[in-house]
């Protein structure tokens, strides 16, 4: 692996060392605010677009799939041919594509562009923690990547209120334009502070390793996608899943014997390392998946608009943001095992508390769950990431932080491939005898999303329109209810599984 941390960092004055933390800071934000915020501007995208349910999920994967996909090629690519050069242009790519997102209203074309917005994010996110670590002295890097850490935490909560703020005043492609804005003044604050640095030695780099991780986590999402579209035993969706295992399985065995990997496969007999991995996963499977399907949630049946459904999630980073300050003083007691399994079990109570939710929203419900499912959030994250970190020695450390930031995104996107396919399916099937005898444009439109409850071709049936309307929505409270339910269960197994993996409290494991 490339990534490797530096013995020397490169000559950088104290106020130039400030400016390149508030430059990696915004270009972080860029990358992590791209997912949340886009949750909130879904109902609106929809009800202007026409975009199905699956075109939605679609829409918000895309960017994480071809993001987790090359999220360790990218890295390595930085650090071969130089950090700086590859920030510059992953926001390049990031800030074109939602530039050119603004002026689309084609569902099909916002997932091309999203993708491309993957791919500059690739090369953001990886880099900026880099160049932290080749900028600043080791005295001063621990609270400088402190700092990185803060953002990448906050940075999905910006996201949704920015949004949320801006969809109160201007349209869903608005969303794009805070995109565009935030790459720019992270290109500007690169090209005027931060400076050159790649590894003196660089390895050879591993471009077939690349290939597969992306090849096999798209044909994984693509399968559980489109399997709420087609069924699973559909041969596109058959297909796509068969892709992506092949892919994975690939990358794992050309990993194990490359000289050269992107990620030794032989890291995961490591405890710590493994157990870190598995909780970072699938906390971040059940908090993007989560977002995805409560956004809408409060659009589409209680009838919030962005910024208040924004406003009721509150409860989520003031309960979430003191829990994780505090998480590490009780790890050093309790150790990650007892900490990772007590935070997944609150987490997954969480979901199960909001799984209960109904057509009439009970805020009292919401507040419980979100509470409960913020502290188990808190407990469980840094944990984790220290886990994995504690479990390699310091020369290895890239490798970490990679592993770390890939299994954050690579959950990411599972979580919302499976909960949006399961959503979808249980809302299909719940309006399968709703649309029999209506209006073949009404049908199609009710169909495809629960944005058409809230449309002329439904409002306009009078009180049969009104009917339709509440059972429809009632399936897709039904379809929200069985997607948090199956991430509870993910949860509390992976809880289950870090109890047993993880290494007892203050035991020492190293590679």
């Amino acid at each position: 692996m490339m990534n490797s941390v530096p013995v020397e960092p490169v000559a950088t004055s104290s106020r130039q060392r400030a400016m390149i933390l508030i430059t990696v800071g915004l270009a972080l934000m860029t990358v992590v605010s791209a997912v949340s915020g886009l949750n909130v501007a879904l109902p609106e995208l929809a009800r202007d677009t026409g975009a199905s349910q699956t075109e939605l999920t679609w829409i918000v994967d895309a960017y994480t799939v071809v993001f987790a996909g090359l999220l360790l090629l990218a890295g390595a690519v930085g650090d071969r041919f130089g950090r700086r050069g590859i920030l510059i242009v992953g926001l390049f790519i990031f800030g074109v594509a939602a530039a050119t997102a603004t002026f689309t209203t084609d569902p099909q074309n916002l997932i091309a562009l999203r993708a491309f917005m993957g791919l500059g994010a690739a090369g953001i996110m990886p880099t900026t923690l880099s160049v932290i670590t080749t900028s600043f002295p080791p005295q001063e890097r621990p609270r400088a990547i402190g700092v990185w850490v803060g953002i990448a935490g906050a940075g999905a909560v910006v996201g949704l209120f920015a949004t949320g703020a801006l969809l109160e005043f201007f349209s869903w492609n608005s969303f794009f334009w805070l995109n565009v804005m935030l790459a720019g003044l992270g290109a500007l604050g690169t090209l005027a502070f931060v400076p050159g640095s790649r590894e003196e030695s660089a390895s050879p780099l591993d471009v077939v390793g690349g290939v597969l991780s992306l090849v096999g986590v798209a044909g994984l999402v693509f399968g559980i996608i489109e399997s709420a579209e087609r069924g699973w035993g559909d041969p596109v969706t058959a297909t796509g899943l068969s892709v992506g295992i092949v892919g994975i399985l690939g990358f794992l065995a050309w990993e194990w014997h490359s000289p050269a990997p992107l990620l030794d496969p032989r890291l995961f007999r490591l405890r710590g390392f493994s157990a870190g991995s598995l909780s970072i996963t699938v906390q971040f499977f059940a908090m993007f998946g989560f977002f995805f399907v409560v956004l809408q949630y409060l659009q589409f049946v209680a009838g919030y608009s962005p910024l208040e459904a924004a406003v009721r999630l509150l409860p989520l980073p003031l309960v979430l943001i003191p829990t994780a300050r505090r998480a590490p003083v009780i790890a050093e007691r309790l150790g990650f095992r007892l900490m990772g399994f007590v935070g997944l079990t609150l987490l997954g109570g969480g979901l199960l508390i909001m799984s209960t939710l109904q057509h009439h929203l009970e805020y009292g419900v919401l507040v419980a769950g979100l509470v409960i499912f913020a502290a188990g959030a808190g407990i469980a994250g840094t944990p984790a990431t220290t886990a994995i970190t504690a479990s390699l020695p310091r020369t290895k450390q890239g490798v970490a932080s990679a592993v770390n930031d890939t299994a954050r995104e690579l959950g990411s996107a599972i979580g919302i491939a499976i909960l949006g396919a399961a959503m979808t399916s249980s809302y299909r099937d719940g309006i399968a005898g709703l649309t029999a005898d209506l209006p073949a444009p009404a049908a199609q439109a009710l169909n495809a999303s629960v944005a058409a409850t809230r449309s002329p071709q439904i409002t306009g049936l009078g009180e049969r329109g009104r009917q339709i309307a509440t059972a429809a929505q009632q399936a897709f409270v039904d379809g929200t209810a069985q997607a948090m339910v199956i991430a509870a269960v993910i949860v509390f197994l992976a809880g289950l599984a870090v109890l047993v993996l993880a290494p007892p409290a203050r035991s020492e494991e190293h590679c």
